[in-house]
């Protein structure tokens, strides 16, 4: 079977996505677990975009091992000088430059005629080479480009040194037919087309990336750029996690493999989505809540005779373990190491322990801890963010006939606060609370809590969305009080923007209320 390379771009792409915001090492442990997933190549950002972004892609050159490490770079002289300056210390870097080719964007964006568009498209990817060895160039908007100026572009960037060629549906326009053509017209008429990587870009504006990256990939591609839970502008990119499985399991459809670790998706989607902020929906493809339960009785007697009869991949292909250790508050430090064992993790002694009385804890509280309530608890502890505040303690007074009101006691460094608010409702009674405590006030974007699991003991995740002078921070808790994990996440957000602020966000808070 013939071999598709699949670049990620869950870090620059992704990232796009309207409302995320990753710190440099929120990016690194995406990158780490990328790695780890065995993806070909990591595009790590967009180095001219800002500061922050030059940093991430750095470090994520400096340190992370075996992927190819990419930056995005537009065609133009500085944005590739500072694409090159971020890979300096990447194994096998690559710059992806790129400029649009439809007549749209070259009349409306550009201003350009496409005599100098394709002036742009050699200088762009000679320039690239002057760095790197391994230059992607991109036909931003190829699906609504004209044909014979598309090929004209694309032999032009395989005749200035381009090693991969991407063709993306930048909108999200095109279909699966559509798209089948236009790569077999491309593959007909470039010249040296066949000695390089030829790679698509899907966006997901009409619901069809995935089905249209496929349909590339049967007429000749052999690159598939994508995102973890189909993260991306607007309505996202092609999933990567779709794309991978469905190769997998339709081996006699497709006749292709990749080199991706399949039992690393599970872990990989739910590692994204705590650093982001943005949830699984339940029904998604592949990893879900919902995409290996059965619920109808039909079904279920189907599924106890054979498996086959409603599963056509196993949860165990891409990390998720069906059997599991029953736990509960009995159980005991072995076999809770075991699970965390089985679920993947490997923490060290200190956190192990942490987590252990958290999971005691949660214990006390629920009959049985299911193996997504346990991954949920664990995803706090996957990066360590400096807790400038803990939350000690939370009182509330509530009713539909009083007025909110909330007592917290925040804990920074040695000195306890204490203070109480009133509220529109509870939780809002809280973050009030929390404001006076901490002493920064900040503007919350959002707010969203969902159950991670089911029946009335389930534990309630909350996810936060804090801004403080133009910048954004997300905040996560859990617990099956919904008023302290919503407690627990606007804390959790709180010490994210202390943590980016650094020593001169160390006296901010009130010295009035200490006890």
């Amino acid at each position: 079977m013939s071999r598709v390379y699949i670049f990620d771009t869950t870090l620059r792409d992704g990232e796009q996505t309207p409302g995320i915001s990753l710190n440099v090492e929120e990016k690194l442990e995406i990158a780490r677990q990328l790695a780890k997933l065995q993806v070909d190549v990591i595009e790590a950002g967009f180095p001219i975009a800002s500061p922050g972004d030059f940093a991430a892609t750095a470090a994520i050159a400096a340190e992370i091992q075996g992927p190819v490490i990419a930056a995005l770079a537009r065609a133009t002289v500085k944005d590739i000088e500072a694409a090159a300056a971020a890979l300096q210390e990447a194994k096998n870097p690559l710059i992806h430059t790129f400029i649009a080719t439809s007549p749209i964007h070259m009349e409306y964006k550009l201003r350009k005629q496409p005599a100098e568009v394709l002036r742009m498209v050699e200088e762009a990817v000679k320039g690239a080479r002057q760095f790197v060895d391994d230059v992607e160039f991109s036909a931003e908007d190829a699906t609504r480009s004209d044909l014979v100026f598309l090929a004209e572009v694309v032999s032009t960037a395989i005749a200035a040194g381009a090693t991969r060629i991407n063709v993306p549906d930048t909108v999200g326009y095109t279909t699966p037919g559509e798209y089948r053509r236009l790569i077999r017209y491309l593959k007909e008429h470039v010249a040296g087309i066949d000695g390089i990587q030829l790679s698509v870009h899907c966006h997901n504006d009409l619901g069809m990336a995935v089905a249209n990256s496929l349909a590339a990939l049967e007429a000749g591609a052999t690159q598939v750029e994508c995102t973890i839970n189909g993260l991306g502008e607007r309505a996202g990119n092609a999933s990567l996690e779709e794309i991978v499985m469905a190769l997998a399991t339709r081996q006699d459809t497709y006749g292709l493999h990749t080199e991706i670790v399949t039992e690393h998706i599970y872990r990989t989607s739910h590692l994204v989505s705590a650093l982001t902020g943005v949830p699984v929906q339940p029904n998604k493809a592949i990893v879900g809540n919902n995409a290996f339960a059965h619920e109808s009785g039909i079904h279920q007697d189907g599924f106890l005779k054979a498996r086959s009869t409603y599963e056509i991949m196993t949860p165990q292909s891409i990390g998720l373990h069906q059997s599991r250790l029953v736990l509960g508050k009995h159980s005991g430090r072995h076999a809770f190491r075991e699970k965390l064992k089985e679920l993947g993790y490997n923490l060290s002694e200190q956190d192990t322990e942490q987590a252990f009385q958290r999971f005691i804890a949660l214990a006390d509280k629920k009959k049985e801890v299911s193996d997504r309530d346990l991954d949920a608890l664990l995803k706090e502890e996957l990066v360590a963010i400096p807790e400038s505040f803990t939350l000690d303690y939370i009182h509330i007074s509530s009713g539909n006939q009083t007025v909110p009101t909330a007592t917290v006691r925040l804990t920074r460094g040695e000195r306890g606060i204490a203070e109480a608010a009133c509220g529109s409702g509870p939780v809002d009674a809280v973050y009030r609370a929390i404001d006076r405590a901490s002493g920064i006030p900040v503007q919350l974007e959002s707010y969203a809590l969902q159950a991670v699991t089911g029946g009335k003991d389930a534990l309630g995740e909350v996810t936060v969305r804090i801004s403080d002078n133009g910048s954004s921070y997300t905040g996560r808790g859990i617990s099956t009080d919904i008023i302290e994990a919503s407690a627990r996440a606007y804390v959790h957000a709180l010490n994210k923007l202390v943590y980016q602020k650094g020593p001169d966000s160390k006296n901010v808070a009130r010295q009035e209320g200490d006890v």
